[in-house]
């Protein structure tokens, strides 16, 4: 449970850490990426009003550049077209990287796509219609859009660095951060495995006197009452204790192959004797020569609590069916029973220790609220999962997947 707690910790740590990185990155990155287009945009304007030439500096009066020097900082070329696509003028002279025929192409290929502005390769373009034509300006961002994709990387690969940093504290420093949990769990534990150990020895002791008492004054309802409920103590300190040890991970159940078709069918004909005598209908379909490599006790106490439990709850003349079969490396135990009602709220909260259905914890209503967690335990201590539906709110379905 503590190492479990433990990953869960890390898994929120660095899922979170992740978000905000992603985040992070994402924004800077877009309005690095937007600065380039915009200014882009606005030099493109610029060729467009100029008949596909920039400007000097004195010439605008500065208004539109930030230094003198810009108008000689990008390389561009232009080219005007007429409605129908013949070529009337093309502007090579501010670019060596492209011929009159290869921004022609380039044109042509703006003019199909019917977009007024775009990238097209690490040229961004700007089609204006003109009043002796459509022009078609081009501005070289290859370089400017290198730097945004080396700052990418860059903030990438900082990033990762970061986060295996902070993954590496985080498993460094989670134990420290949940240790005061685990020693408050592991002296819960202690306690209860003592206090079992020292509450069985005077159970013991008053079961035996009260048969003493019954056997020189005479059996009476209220020694009656006294053994019933010793034994309910004893069952209770004996589920506490087994479930506290089920639940230890440095001591897990020895695990051996076994059949396990044939352990559910004998707990299956047990309980069916007593849901026929309670008048309830007990069917079972289980799958036979399924074996398991697992604690055979454990496994059967397992089948007995969810039985236990389905023959209790199941309405007068309801239904409880038991089936069992093996889909590939996994092996599926599924118990179902009707009930007169199945609260959802209560669902998530079944299998935790203590918890009843039944507000008032009348005994003669059911257990102690002990039985699933027990079953629980079992099934995490053999790597497994354990849930509990109901689909129309009158019937419950407890599923168990174990690993074959």
């Amino acid at each position: 449970m503590i190492r479990r707690m433990q990953a869960k910790l890390i898994l929120v740590s660095m899922l979170s850490l992740l978000l905000v990185l992603a985040v992070i990155l994402g924004c800077v990155n877009a309005l690095n990426y937007r600065s380039l287009v915009q200014e882009a945009d606005a030099v493109l304007k610029l060729l467009a009003e100029n008949d596909g030439r920039l400007p000097k500096f004195d010439e605008i009066r500065g208004e539109a550049y930030s230094s003198p020097e810009v108008p000689y900082e990008w390389r561009y070329f232009s080219v005007l077209l007429q409605d129908d696509g013949r070529v009337l003028a093309a502007d090579t002279g501010q670019i060596a990287a492209v011929d009159q025929q290869s921004a022609v192409s380039f044109a042509q290929d703006v003019l199909q796509s019917q977009k007024a502005r775009g990238f097209l390769g690490d040229y961004r373009y700007l089609a204006e219609q003109q009043e002796d034509g459509m022009r078609v300006s081009f501005l070289d961002c290859g370089r400017r859009l290198v730097t945004c994709r080396d700052f990418l990387l860059t903030s990438l690969w900082i990033s990762l660095l970061g986060f295996a940093a902070v993954f590496l504290l985080v498993c460094l420093l989670s134990s420290r951060i949940i240790r005061p949990v685990a020693d408050s769990y592991e002296k819960q534990k202690r306690f209860i495995t003592d206090a079992g150990h020292e509450i069985k020895t005077p159970l013991a002791i008053i079961d035996a006197d009260a048969e003493l008492i019954a056997m020189d004054a005479g059996d009476s309802e209220w020694l009656r009452d006294i053994q019933s409920q010793v034994k309910r103590l004893t069952r209770l300190t004996g589920d506490l204790i087994y479930l506290a040890r089920m639940e230890e991970a440095d001591s897990p159940p020895e695990k051996l192959a076994f059949a396990l078709s044939d352990l559910v069918e004998e707990l299956a004909g047990s309980f069916r004797a007593l849901a026929l005598q309670q008048g309830k209908h007990f069917t079972s379909q289980v799958q036979p020569g399924i074996s398991l490599r697992g604690d055979e006790k454990s496994i059967s106490q397992l089948v007995s609590i969810l039985l236990d439990n389905a023959v209790k709850y199941a309405d007068a003349g309801g239904e409880i069916c038991i089936s069992l079969d093996r889909q590939g490396h996994t092996v599926h135990l599924t118990v179902y029973n009707t009930a007169e009602s199945i609260a959802q709220d209560d669902l998530p909260h079944l299998f935790d220790r203590f918890y009843r259905t039944d507000r008032s914890r009348n005994s003669r209503t059911g257990g102690y609220g002990i039985g699933l967690s027990i079953a629980s335990a079992v099934v995490s201590a053999h790597k497994g999962k354990i849930t509990a539906t109901s689909k129309d709110g009158r019937s419950l379905t407890m599923a168990v997947t174990l690993p074959a």
